[in-house]
């Protein structure tokens, strides 16, 4: 294979205040033509700036290229300037970036924006380029791409905006494509529609891509090489089936592990206990080792050099060293790569219900006479002890309803009984110490000027809780310690923390007032596979060892499935299919929902290869006659009185 990139014992490091983070640590990789290679690791770990830097992308002065090479058309443009980098960027290497929305300038239409890259790369005439771009909005899946030339971003979807991005990052006919989490905001469906039509543009213009994301379902789908990082490292290198079939690094392993099975009920997700070094003070040895349950006394002195497991698979390991030969198999056999989490008692669902929703719709207006049914009249129930699951794409109106359930929108219509009791007559601050909130994103829900611990205290001292001082303080560090924190956290500020510290800070803020109900809207979305298992895994002993009940709003399908006892799928502000979890994703009923399903990645390349998705659909289900009827015990669909006949037949006759 012609080899089109070569990245060099790279190394790259920034200036801070606090002294100089070594983000990059002597990298090194080749990229070949029309080949995708995928880049994972946790944040922090150093996949993005080393691919900016390919880029020229690094903020300087703060940013340099302290040593190392980074070879394209048979030269160094690792030191390159701004000025030199002008002639590769967008015509030789492009970028999609993975935020569509700050990626795109809201002031400028699309058409214009992607015009300005072929006319700054491309000798074509206003007219030429016009045509141009009308052409690359088809290329990439947007019908009646003459009329998008003229709207601004925050009239298409994100779906579509990540189109845009793609179009583009295309608009030049680029060498080399570098997506940079690029489905990361997306819904499973939009995401699958990316994904392939990314592997049809590789396939027609023999266009090279590095991959760069944490989801390993997406790895499987898409990658025909992956580069594992960690700590400013590239640990393990190999075909996308001998890293995923065959891992040889203990932190691989464990990457794998955390992704939840859909075909096996797991008790616990498999977490890699603590979190990356400080690479302000990169650690001697193997950086993985304090993480790593079968680390050798080697790792904690000497630093793993690459060990060559086939012709194209390598893992920087001394578990690979023959000295090693029997000790890895040795430890695995009784110790997993898991958060060390209290053991508690199983948990118990009763039948009492504690939320009750009937009829319940949410309208906003749009311009003078249009109407936004954001919730659209929908009927549900949440036992006691249960975790029900609300899935659904963006604007589907799952979020609208979590949000209508703490009363932080008032409903149009319908009823909300919590406890048997109307919600709509209860006294907002009793209302709100009963139910909390998890947000999603965990940047933005901590105010940044306050301490952790005013933060988890603030709901005590509204309800004023606690007499004294000393007794807040003490439940304070009781729940830093339940979240998995030390009670000196109290004294610090967001900004100190990683992303998934802060979403514990959050659950913990959540637990202050002892409530009986949670609503929990996308609460691992922003986090990393490894840091999503120590969530969810804290968020089921929570839930265990207090009684607690949630409402767990997500998009990701397979986690949904892991942590709930019942779904229920929203399209188009209605529930369409209402299910126990395994019954859903075993018979799934409603046609949505099966093209749902049908898009979630797995992490198994060989299954990935072979599965066929559904195309997604537009479903009418406005019809008066379309109700949310039980067709089985406990699996009620959205159907009209035809086609709930029809759905009764053919599930006797599956049972049979």
């Amino acid at each position: 294979m012609e080899k089109i990139l070569s990245v060099e014992d790279l190394h790259i490091s920034f200036d801070t205040t606090d002294g100089e983070v070594k983000a990059v640590r002597g990298v090194s990789f080749d990229l070949y033509k029309g080949e995708t290679l995928a880049v994972v690791g946790e944040s922090g770990s150093g996949k993005s700036v080393m691919c900016k830097s390919i880029m020229g992308l690094i903020p300087k002065p703060a940013g340099k290229v302290v040593s190392g090479s980074i070879w394209y058309e048979q030269r160094d443009i690792a030191n390159y300037s701004n000025k030199e980098f002008m002639d590769i960027r967008g015509s030789g290497i492009s970028v999609i970036f993975q935020d569509p929305m700050t990626s795109l300038n809201p002031t400028m239409t699309v058409g214009k924006q992607i015009r300005e890259g072929i006319l700054a790369h491309q000798q074509l005439s206003k007219r030429e380029a016009n045509e141009r771009t009308v052409e690359l909005l088809d290329l990439v899946g947007i019908n009646h791409p003459e009329e998008r030339l003229k709207q601004y971003p925050h009239q298409l979807s994100g779906g579509m905006q990540q189109r845009v991005v793609i179009a583009m990052a295309l608009s030049s006919n680029p060498e080399i494509i570098i997506a940079d989490e690029p489905t990361t905001a997306l819904d499973v469906t939009v995401q699958a529609q990316v994904l392939d039509l990314l592997k049809e543009i590789q396939r027609k213009k023999k266009t090279s891509i590095i991959f760069i994301t944490h989801d390993l379902g997406v790895v499987a789908n898409v990658a025909d090489r992956v580069a594992v990082m960690y700590a400013g490292k590239i640990v393990e290198v190999g075909k996308t089936n001998e890293v995923f079939y065959n891992p040889q690094h203990p932190y691989t392993t464990g990457l794998l592990a955390a992704m939840p099975d859909l075909h096996t009920d797991q008790e616990e997700l498999e977490a890699i206990p603590g979190a990356p070094p400080n690479l302000l003070h990169p650690p001697k040895g193997d950086a993985f080792a304090l993480r790593n349950p079968l680390a050798l006394k080697i790792d904690f002195l000497y630093e793993p050099p690459m060990f060559q497991v086939s012709e194209t698979h390598f893992a920087a390991t001394w578990l690979l060293h023959k000295k090693a030969a029997g000790k890895k198999k040795g430890k695995q056999a009784g110790q997993k790569l898991m958060l060390n989490e209290k053991q508690s008692p199983s948990k118990t669902v009763g039948k009492e219900k504690l939320l009750e929703v009937n009829g319940l719709a949410l309208h906003f207006k749009s311009g003078k006479n249009n109407i936004l049914k954001a919730v659209d009249g929908i009927t549900f129930h949440i036992f006691k002890g249960e975790t029900f699951g609300l899935v659904g794409e963006s604007g589907c109106g799952k979020s609208t309803t979590g949000r209508t359930l703490t009363r932080l929108y008032e409903p149009t219509a319908g009823e909300i009984l919590f406890k048997g009791t109307n919600m709509h007559g209860r006294h907002r601050m009793n209302l709100h110490k009963d139910i909390q909130m998890i947000f999603q994103d965990p940047y933005s829900s901590l105010d940044p000027r306050w301490t952790v611990g005013d933060i988890i205290s603030e709901g005590m001292d509204i309800y004023q809780l606690y007499t004294s001082g000393q007794e807040r303080t003490d439940k304070v560090y009781e729940l830093l310690e339940t979240v998995g924190l030390r009670k000196e956290h109290a004294n610090r500020y967001p900004h100190e923390f990683s992303g998934g510290q802060r979403q514990r800070i959050g659950i913990a803020r959540a637990l202050a007032v002892d409530p009986e109900f949670i609503i929990a809207d996308e609460p691992i979305s922003a986090l990393d596979v490894s840091i999503q298992a120590q969530i969810i895994n804290l968020m089921k002993r929570l839930q265990r060892e207090n009684g607690l009940t949630y409402l767990f709003i997500a998009h990701d399908l397979s986690m949904v499935k892991y942590i709930s006892d019942r779904i229920g799928v929203m399209y188009q502000g209605k529930l369409v299919e209402v299910a126990e979890s395994d019954t859903l994703y075993q018979n799934p009923l409603h046609p949505y929902t099966k093209t749902l399903l049908s898009a979630i990645p797995v992490p198994d390349p060989k299954m990935e290869k072979k599965r066929i998705r559904l195309p997604k659909q537009d479903w009418t289900v406005a019809s008066a006659d379309c109700l949310l009827r039980e067709v089985t015990k406990d699996h009620w669909v959205l159907c009209n009185e035809e086609e709930y006949e029809r759905l009764t037949k053919e599930t006797c006759s599956h049972f049979i």
